[in-house]
């Protein structure tokens, strides 16, 4: 009885495994000839993305797919270089960590207490710059990122406004489906709930359930977050043994020559911005990448 049991629960794999596959050409058929970028963008895995964001409803996912190929045409953020954003960086309120989560994954860092400008565009692009690194840093077989959030020095003053908040959200979900695995709250203070109550609203239930808050006295919610990074790496911050320290000019340093591996996966003719010109200067920075995986495909 209970070999036919597994030997139904596998064959059940099976017919989805080939369902899924089916839908993934299905997708691809329905998208028609592409070309350039574009079809660089749209790798299996991207397709399989697209559609597990959307149960598999291979209409619905189309309609997401062609939603941010447009948005790429346009927004173009696989030409955003370091320079350009590095002003928004200077606090180190957004930056790859030094280490990764217990899975292997890309670790983002956000601090919103170290928020530096009031541009919505400005912050918004910063953000977009550093998730497209973060992709082009994942290594192979990766497909998501895990983000870790520190509310030291947190006030509703230097928080990004809702509105900004909430476009953010809509670039995350509709144009980075399925990239993220974990986002970790920690310790936020209590006037970061009228906050988080305007812009959960925003949120879909998938992305909610990877929302999670943690408190340094709530042993459950530590717990949960030390299943996912390894205390040792984990920053004093984040009630680890590690030390968060970022330096501008080093994580500068980093991100130019990220944007020379950028440009030349995604086929762009550039001359490489001089290193170090115009960086102004304070977690220690991420070492050498592993091998190249799709930045946002």
């Amino acid at each position: 009885m209970f070999l036919r049991r597994k030997h139904s629960h596998d064959h059940h794999q099976v017919d989805d495994s080939e369902q899924h596959e089916a839908k993934v050409s299905e997708i691809r058929t329905g998208l028609g000839p592409l070309s350039g970028r574009s079809l660089k963008y749209c790798s299996d895995a991207c397709l399989r993305r697209y559609l597990e964001a959307r149960n598999w409803n291979v209409d619905k996912a189309k309609k997401l797919l062609e939603e941010t190929l447009k948005w790429r045409l346009t927004y173009k953020p696989e030409e955003i270089r370091w320079h350009e954003v590095a002003h928004e960086g200077e606090t180190g309120k957004v930056s790859r960590a030094n280490f990764h989560d217990r899975e292997g994954r890309t670790v983002l860092i956000m601090r919103p207490g170290k928020q530096n400008t009031k541009s919505a565009e400005g912050n918004i692009r910063h953000l977009v710059y550093l998730l497209e690194n973060a992709m082009l840093n994942l290594a192979e077989g990766q497909e998501q990122t895990s983000w870790l959030i520190d509310f030291t020095g947190f006030s509703l003053s230097t928080s990004v406004p809702v509105k900004t908040a909430r476009d953010i959200i809509y670039i995350l979900q509709n144009h980075y489906p399925e990239r993220l695995a974990i986002a970790f709250l920690y310790n936020p203070p209590r006037i970061f709930e009228a906050f988080w109550k305007a812009v959960r609203y925003f949120l879909d239930p998938k992305t909610a359930q990877k929302v999670k808050f943690v408190y340094p006295k709530n042993k459950e919610s530590v717990e949960l977050m030390g299943s996912f990074f390894d205390v040792e790496n984990l920053p004093s911050e984040f009630g680890g043994k590690g030390t968060l320290k970022y330096d501008h000019e080093e994580f500068s340093r980093l991100m130019e020559q990220d944007d020379i591996k950028t440009a030349k996966f995604w086929g762009i003719d550039e001359k490489p911005y001089p290193i170090g010109k115009g960086i102004s200067g304070g977690a220690e920075v991420a070492p050498e990448p592993a091998p190249l995986a799709s930045p946002a495909s």
